[in-house]
């Protein structure tokens, strides 16, 4: 399953083993702001937060997978010295995830 590729690859900070989960279609909707971002905004955004030490994914694990659905909860560290709570829906197709929906908490 990729849940746990996914994972191994944020674990070992391998930026182009990330990327290669995400369908060349992939879109990440951001509720908060009422964007949606391509594969190639994702890709710059992960980029820059794996460049930098601030960035921590912690607790990350899989609340259900299977061949069409990601369900995952992390906490997120981020550069900015914020860190958040986050739910993770991902839609898969061929394989890859195809679509990202996040709700996220900040925490103090």
């Amino acid at each position: 399953m990729i849940f746990e590729k996914l994972k191994a690859a944020h674990d070992a900070r391998d930026l182009d083993a990330v990327l290669a989960l995400y369908h060349p279609e992939y879109t990440f909707v951001r509720h908060k702001t009422g964007t949606v971002m391509s594969h190639a905004d994702w890709h710059e955004q992960l980029k820059a937060m794996m460049a930098s030490d601030k960035f921590q994914v912690e607790s990350y694990r899989c609340i259900y997978e299977n061949s069409d659905i990601i369900v995952t909860h992390t906490v997120v560290s981020f550069a900015d010295g914020t860190k958040e709570a986050v739910l993770g829906s991902e839609t898969l197709k061929d394989g890859l995830i195809y679509r990202s929906e996040t709700g996220a908490t900040l925490l103090d």
